[in-house]
């Protein structure tokens, strides 16, 4: 049975909200902001450890690391301690989280490149979500207000969560293999959920047994 909703999406997709309505839905646990600060509070060093992580630290994986790191709203987290976590301690930290979330089941996901951590459970169901530019542009520029910035995270968040994956998995972003469905949010917030709701239902009833 399907325990874990996995949402992964591009950049001003509009996935943190459906992810909500998601989790509303089947009342289960939002894992957005609440994953960032959990990786937070792991992330925090003692100052010995970050005398000796100083000089380690790799500015462009770190870059693209937190890429991952950060939740929906893309624009608004700082990683503390930004100058002595390197990338791959946040790889570690992010899978220490995903892995207790995921034993804890009933929850939904958002990012944090959560399909490749969690990609060998069978409980858990994949989802990726796309938009036009133009509607992506339209949610971000509302969220920015600033038509430079706007286009400019359209153009670089995804090319770089495309980089971080092609470094530590040698792999596309996305890995279409990887996912049950994947969905154009232009068919609208409510409407993408219940096409969500309704494969994940399928899913159970397939491995169940129980007739459509």
């Amino acid at each position: 049975m399907k325990r874990i909703l996995v949402i992964e999406r591009e950049f001003g997709a509009g996935a943190g909200v459906i992810a909500d309505t998601l989790a509303c839905r089947l009342g289960w646990k939002l894992l957005d902001h609440e994953l960032t600060s959990q990786i937070a509070d792991l992330a925090k060093v003692s100052p010995e450890a970050c005398e000796g992580c100083e000089e380690r630290v790799d500015p462009w994986l770190f870059r693209l690391a937190k890429v991952f790191w950060r939740g929906s709203n893309e624009r608004s987290v700082v990683l503390p301690d930004e100058n002595v976590v390197d990338a791959d301690r946040l790889i570690q930290l992010t899978q220490e989280v995903l892995n207790r979330a995921a034993a804890d089941g009933q929850c939904v996901i958002v990012g944090r490149g959560a399909v490749y951590f969690l990609r060998d459970r069978p409980d858990t169901f994949c989802v990726f979500l796309y938009a036009p530019r133009t509607l992506k542009y339209q949610r971000v520029l509302a969220e920015v207000n600033n038509e430079v910035e706007a286009r400019h995270l359209i153009d670089t968040v995804d090319q770089e969560r495309a980089a971080f994956i092609q470094h530590y998995y040698k792999a596309e972003w996305p890995a279409r293999h990887l996912y049950h469905a994947m969905l154009n949010t232009a068919a609208g917030d409510d409407a993408t959920a219940e096409d969500i709701l309704a494969l994940v239902v399928a899913a159970n009833r397939r491995e169940s047994g129980t007739p459509p």
